[in-house]
């Protein structure tokens, strides 16, 4: 038998180099396969994530508010014939939902809650009317400021377009036993989070120069920020009994 030639001793350091060499490689390529791998996983992640914000909490607020607002529409349809009813309450626990706002031409209707908290209001597409500390009027109360706030983006985002309310444009809010119509006046097109003076009885900047019947809206801008607010300004025009059986015109009534 022949034996095997001997492998020359630098032939042997070069094969181990070379194989030292593509292991190198080999981890380099992985290292880059499972960064990659982790890039597209974000992506997807992020992708969901938006998904998640910018249409799925859209369609779980918007199955919210519908429901809501049915059964108040169902709560009410007993006592909108009553001339004489029982006087509104001065004051709501948080989170009762004791109104439906409309905004015909921004195709809005949603119900309005007590209180402005993010996870159980706002988030559910619903409308916040300020109370606690900054607490509003009512729309009978005497004189005052009905101030709301609603989402300008994601979950169910009612007041995403209020930016394009004119003076002259309507906003009608409906509760047990009347039809309440503002006429808009003026708008606000950024201000800081921080003032709290664009729900006062009578905004500064409002127009308004003595205490009446006043309604206004605030919500974030830019879209898709938190970083200001922005206020619209409306004054009460109309208030129409649910017993005379009609609407309002705003409403086409």
């Amino acid at each position: 038998m022949t034996a095997p030639a001997a492998v020359p001793r630098g032939g042997r350091a070069a094969a181990r180099r070379q194989a030292a060499r593509r292991r190198r490689e080999w981890r380099k390529i992985l290292a880059v396969r499972v960064f990659g791998e982790a890039l597209i996983t974000l992506g997807v992640v992020m992708l969901l994530f938006v998904v998640y914000q910018l249409w799925w909490t859209n369609v779980r607020a918007d199955s919210y508010a519908r429901g809501t607002t049915s059964t108040l529409e169902k709560q009410w349809s007993g006592d909108a014939s009553q001339a004489q009813h029982p006087a509104y309450p001065k004051t709501f626990a948080p989170g009762t939902k004791f109104a439906i706002i409309y905004i015909p031409k921004l195709d809005v209707k949603t119900p309005v809650a007590e209180g402005t908290d993010k996870e159980s209001i706002l988030d559910n597409g619903l409308v916040g009317h300020y109370d606690g500390a900054q607490e509003t009027a009512f729309p009978w109360s005497g004189d005052g400021n009905f101030a709301l706030a609603g989402h300008r983006n994601t979950h169910g985002e009612p007041f995403r377009y209020i930016n394009r309310l004119q003076p002259g444009d309507k906003v009608v809010v409906e509760t047990a036993y009347d039809w309440y119509t503002y006429v808009v006046t003026r708008t606000l097109a950024q201000t800081s989070p921080s003032d709290v003076s664009v729900i006062a009885p009578v905004p500064p900047e409002s127009g308004f120069t003595k205490p009446g019947k006043y309604i206004t809206l605030t919500t974030c801008t830019p879209e898709f920020t938190s970083k200001y607010r922005m206020a619209v300004w409306g004054e009460l025009v109309e208030d129409l009994p649910k017993s005379s059986g009609r609407q309002p015109a705003a409403l086409g009534g």
